[in-house]
């Protein structure tokens, strides 16, 4: 099947054979490696935190790298079933060397991933990644005798201190949202949210609704939160006569919302509405990637503050966040990213954000939705043969739209005057991505098609 190596981890699916597949093998291997960069980058008495989403691979792939980190002599704080910025915030909280999740966020059952983090509690810049495949590929590694062994500690509590510090952050109107008496439905695709994001509403007097909330492995349904995988959601909305709906994928880092008519607010719309909230607190520039929504511009633009867009990938937004140090950024795809509390994307920041506007705002999940600017998005694909070489094939679309406004930061991006096209290489799978985005969605989905036609002609 896969096996991918980028900035976002290494990612593949369970089984088969090494080098190819994620097998026991290459986790013990890139587990290693990154051990191994550890050791060579940071103090004595080294501690990595770790911790993984519910997917059935979850506790074999935990077990092997935890056992893994404590062979190199490092020790190991185990969070067991959790959530990636439950993992992230842990990290500096235990003044720990680094951290490891366990997660291959919206891909299907058959993926799991290594998500490396340093000791800020952030992803791995692309130096550090490429330094820990280094390793991998020459398998010079250097484990502990048996006296300087690590040690395992477990920790089972950190869902909850993550928790408490989200609703203790600045501008979360604990009391007004307490007193709104909001019901909510809640999709936790049967992962680690169908823990955290109930525990967090009902820390905040929510009648809470559950779907798919077993932390079983076994989804439901594709785990990418997107309109067409949300169908029990918008349904459960409706039936339940809930004030709105709350989808996130397994590891709890992207966040989608559903209205109270059972209509997908927009995972676009997430980051529009917590920066909204925000920018109404507190001045200061915003951040999103290339692939997202022209909407958080907009809305930046009318509080009188600057917007930028980095590269697509978690490690570059923060990057462009604190180059610029913008008070809230993120990705279109649902991720939130507020740096008081850490420098990653979370989902409990978001939904806490969110109810607060709403009570402040004194509006319905629709009424709100309207306040923004109307933009609809189309989510496309190629899955990529042997045979393509794409990057011959993004610098020919790049020549055939020369006259048009073009960004080569991450891919291709071709900015018309009331609509965009972005083309890029995934990093999780093996996918050219097509984004477009207009002012309908009849022309978003028209723009898509041509695209895909335009590079589908190329090979």
């Amino acid at each position: 099947m896969t096996l991918i190596k980028s900035i976002s981890g290494i990612r593949g699916t369970i089984g088969g054979s090494p080098s190819t597949n994620l097998t026991p093998l290459d986790v013990v291997r890139f587990t290693t490696a990154y051990g191994q960069w550890l050791k060579e980058n940071s103090q004595n008495n080294l501690t990595v935190v770790t911790g993984r989403d519910a997917r059935i691979s979850g506790p074999m792939v935990h077990a092997l790298v935890n056992q893994t980190l404590i062979g190199m002599g490092i020790n190991v704080i185990d969070l067991g079933l959790s959530t990636t910025p439950t993992v992230a915030v842990a990290v500096p909280w235990e003044k720990a060397s680094g951290g490891i999740i366990l997660t291959a966020s919206h891909n299907p059952k058959e993926w799991n991933a290594l998500k490396l983090l340093n000791a800020d509690g952030e992803f791995i810049n692309a130096e550090a990644g490429q330094k820990v495949l280094e390793y991998a590929e020459k398998e010079a590694f250097d484990y502990a005798q048996v006296d300087f062994l690590g040690t395992l500690e477990e920790r089972s509590n950190y869902i909850q201190k993550h928790i408490e510090a989200t609703l203790n952050m600045d501008y979360v109107v604990r009391d007004g949202i307490k007193n709104k008496k909001f019901k909510v439905v809640v999709d936790g695709v049967n992962s680690s949210g169908g823990i955290a994001i109930p525990q967090l509403l009902e820390a905040l007097k929510i009648e809470v609704v559950k779907i798919h909330c077993e932390p079983n492995g076994h989804f439901p349904h594709n785990p990418e939160p997107l309109k067409e995988h949300l169908e029990d959601l918008c349904d459960a909305v409706v039936f339940h006569k809930a004030d709105f709906g709350i989808a996130v994928d397994p590891d709890v880092d992207r966040l989608v919302f559903v209205d109270e008519n059972g209509e997908l607010f927009g995972e676009e719309y997430t980051l529009v509405a917590c920066a909204d909230y925000i920018l109404s607190k507190t001045p200061g520039a915003t951040v999103s990637n290339l692939s997202s929504t022209r909407a958080l511009a907009d809305l930046t633009q009318r509080y009188g503050e600057g917007y930028t867009a980095s590269a697509v990938g978690e490690v570059n937004v923060v990057t462009e966040m604190k180059s610029v140090q913008a008070v809230i950024g993120g990705e279109g795809n649902g991720g939130i990213i507020y740096p008081p509390l850490h420098y990653g994307r979370d989902a409990l920041v978001g939904v806490v954000f969110f109810l607060s506007l709403l009570v402040e705002r004194k509006m319905k999940v629709s009424q709100l939705k309207a306040t923004y600017p109307s933009y609809f998005m189309s989510k496309n694909k190629i899955i990529l043969e042997k045979r393509m070489n794409v990057d011959d094939l993004l610098l020919q679309m790049k020549e055939r739209y020369a006259t048009e406004r073009i960004s080569t930061v991450d891919g291709v991006k071709i900015d018309f005057d009331d609509s965009w096209v972005h083309l890029r290489k995934s990093n999780t799978e093996p996918i050219i991505r097509i984004y477009t985005e207009a002012t309908s969605e009849e022309q978003a989905v028209a723009l898509a098609n041509r695209f895909v036609s335009e590079i589908s002609s190329l090979f």
